[in-house]
């Protein structure tokens, strides 16, 4: 516990996971509000017009709170990781500077007419706001994918020493944005956040109609919410699939620690339930003989790269990945087996009336919040002990100055912040959920203005 290293590596590994509570959600729900006021200018149906503004208010709340947890990881790199900030600063601080120039403005300058531009502008140009905070957003995952990407898989840089430093340049920008692990993280990453702002429409949905209460709302809101959230399933099994397929090639440590592969060979079992010894490493529980060597290659006969042989100073925290990577897998399984079965009983018209599936709704919020917050877990554990893949270690990358009674104090101090944070969210969530909306326009002009509002009747 009096080891600068491990106390920075601990600070940022809970204000970024603290952080990514909120990206995931004001991502997703970007997409469902342009959808739900996208709805309502095409059927004129007011209670689209609803579900829009009283999202609305939810991710203005969410965007808040994003925004403030996120400042805090870029001081840490001068603070706690002066050393790597020297070394790579010229390559990651480009992608993090056009987030901040092509996305977060774009999203926050838009965002004070999406919040309170509903009887100030036109549905027209109100619509246009909501599609370019939502684009806005994802612009924002996209630099920021490519930010960690780099530090997975580094391209376009060459290495050089300036005054006895080693530092990388960039060679080629665009090498650096499409370097081999972009497109398969970022839309893995994004089939996330769907699936993120879809359970949050679904669970505060579910828990109106259970409470009995907007049930037209709730009905619409969970309708919309399972299509979206089938949208962003089938994306990240796609992605998910061709993500671990690559890292084969570009860290088989990660992967064999993953899938738990110990020996090198052929004909490699994919592991679904059960555990791992801590001293053999030997797997107890349901596998599907050869089955991840078919997976992974399409073949049961080319070998896969095993931890026993990679250096011992190379493996990552075995253990660690390999169970954070199976409950991600279950989570997302749980998940999937979820929304079919609602899609199917909204089908057979049996949706709304059942209690019990209505309830899994209401905690299914919970799945992808899991799920994202191990899948970092697998991705950033899984690249140790580099910080940035085959060029910087971690343990070389912290401030060299920095002592155990500095970061012990900071860590203490985000601590108490992000507590203190966390409550003001649940209890401005929880009080935005209980009122609820409110009233509904009763009916419009020609341009899509309310012209009556009267209570939203509950049931």
């Amino acid at each position: 516990m009096d080891d600068p290293e491990f106390l920075s590596r601990l600070q940022f590994a809970i204000t970024i996971m603290f952080h990514y509570i909120f990206p995931p959600m004001t991502i997703g729900l970007g997409v469902l509000l342009v959808a739900m006021e996208g709805i309502w200018l095409k059927t004129k149906q007011n209670i689209y017009h609803q579900l829009a503004k009283f999202w609305t208010q939810i991710f203005g709340l969410i965007f808040a709170l994003g925004v403030a947890t996120g400042i805090v990881m870029e001081f840490q790199f001068g603070t706690n990781w002066a050393t790597y900030s020297r070394c790579v600063g010229d390559i990651f601080g480009s992608p993090l500077a056009a987030e901040g120039i092509f996305a977060f403005f774009l999203e926050s300058g838009f965002l004070a007419l999406l919040l309170f531009g509903w009887d100030k502008v036109g549905p027209k140009m109100h619509f246009f706001s909501s599609c370019m905070v939502a684009l806005g957003a994802h612009f924002s995952a996209i630099w920021i994918i490519v930010a960690n990407s780099w530090m997975q898989t580094p391209a376009g840089y060459k290495l050089v020493t300036e005054n006895g430093q080693l530092r990388a340049h960039i060679t080629d920008f665009w090498e650096v944005v499409f370097n081999p692990s972009t497109v398969d993280r970022l839309t893995h990453a994004l089939s996330g956040c769907w699936l993120a702002g879809a359970t949050l429409v679904i669970s505060v949905s579910a828990w109106y109609l259970l409470r009995g209460k907007f049930r037209d709302f709730g009905e619409k809101g969970i309708k919309i919410g399972l299509i979206f959230g089938l949208i962003g399933l089938i994306g990240m099994g796609l992605t998910g699939d061709s993500s671990a397929r690559k890292l084969v090639e570009t860290q088989p440590e990660k992967f064999a620690a993953m899938e738990g592969v110990v020996e090198t060979g052929p004909d490699l079992p994919l592991h679904i339930v059960g555990w791992m010894s801590p001293e053999t490493h030997e797997f107890t529980g349901i596998s599907i003989p050869g089955m991840l060597s078919y997976l992974t290659h399409g073949n049961t006969t080319t070998p896969i790269k095993g931890l026993n042989d990679i250096p011992k100073d190379d493996q990552p925290p075995f253990l660690i990945v390999f169970y954070s990577f199976h409950i991600m897998i279950l989570v997302g399984c749980a998940l999937a087996g979820l929304i079919l079965l609602s899609l199917l009983a909204w089908k057979q018209g049996w949706l709304f009336r059942t209690k019990w599936l209505l309830w899994l709704l209401v905690l299914s919020v919970l799945g992808p919040q899991i799920a994202n917050q191990i899948g970092w877990c697998v991705a950033e554990v899984g690249r140790q002990p580099w910080i940035v893949y085959g060029i910087l270690r971690t343990k070389d990358a912290v401030s060299p100055i920095l002592t155990s009674g500095e970061a012990i104090s900071s860590l203490i101090m985000f601590f108490c912040i992000y507590m203190l944070l966390f409550s003001f969210f649940i209890y401005q969530l929880t009080h935005k959920i209980l009122k609820g909306p409110k009233v509904i326009e009763a009916e419009t002009d020609d341009n899509g203005h309310g012209k009556l509002q009267v209570p939203f009747i509950n049931h």
